[in-house]
């Protein structure tokens, strides 16, 4: 009989040994810190493109420069396929339907020179029920590459793309 009562606890206590530990918030500057009572429910994967458009520049039409056009980008958690990342302006989409948009409200250089920024972005707007339906904050660390080609933009390349790949994580925050 102790057999099989061990048999039948032994699957509960390995699930509860193996239970994904809750998220730790990412170290970042002071900067990109998340306002208090706001805290780490999730964070995400992105595996995906940085889009760029060769445009004149605002105050100097004679020149040109590589312009963000959006982002693309595949969402994923632990078990897979988790969602996408579009724009603009910033909207992430999870695979249950619900959405978040955000808006920078700061940036700092990542570490690698061929990366694009580090980012906290403030949430806009909330869709659905799911997963970022009640997300405040998000920030986005980790990153390699994705930043904007560094030549190859002038007038006979006016409105040419250029998908430059790219991976970050993307930590999602609520309110306490």
């Amino acid at each position: 009989m102790k057999q099989l009562s061990l048999a039948f606890a032994l699957p509960f206590f390995v699930a509860a040994c193996t239970a994904p530990a809750a998220p730790r918030a990412p170290s970042v500057p002071d900067t990109l810190s998340v306002p208090a009572h706001n805290h780490l429910m999730f964070e995400l994967h992105a595996t995906g493109v940085q889009i760029y458009t060769c445009q004149p520049k605002p105050n100097e039409p004679t020149k040109y420069e590589w312009a963000l056009k959006a982002p693309d980008a595949r969402l994923a958690d632990a078990r897979g396929d988790a969602g996408h990342h579009y724009g603009p302006p910033p909207t992430w989409e999870s695979a249950d339907g619900s959405k978040v948009v955000g808006k920078k409200e700061q940036a700092v250089d990542a570490p690698g020179a061929d990366d694009i920024s580090w980012l906290l972005l403030s949430a806009t707007s909330n869709a659905g029920q799911g997963r970022f339906g009640k997300v405040t904050f998000i920030q986005r660390t980790a990153t390699h590459g994705g930043k904007a080609p560094s030549g190859g933009c002038d007038a006979q390349h006016a409105g040419q793309e250029a998908r430059v790949p790219y991976t970050a994580t993307y930590c999602f925050y609520v309110a306490d």
